[in-house]
């Protein structure tokens, strides 16, 4: 909301989908599985 109050609602649009995108990326480019909730993540050492 802070972008969105300075720079405009649509500029902040734009800020969620391109965080949004690089989590996805992220996901997509290490095989990782969507994981919804606040269990504790165990990553391999």
């Amino acid at each position: 909301m802070n972008i969105a109050r300075r720079r405009g609602m649509a500029r902040a649009r734009v800020a969620v989908a391109r965080k949004l995108a690089v989590i996805l990326h992220s996901m997509w480019a290490d095989a990782t599985e969507f994981r919804f909730g606040k269990e504790p993540v165990h990553l391999a050492a």
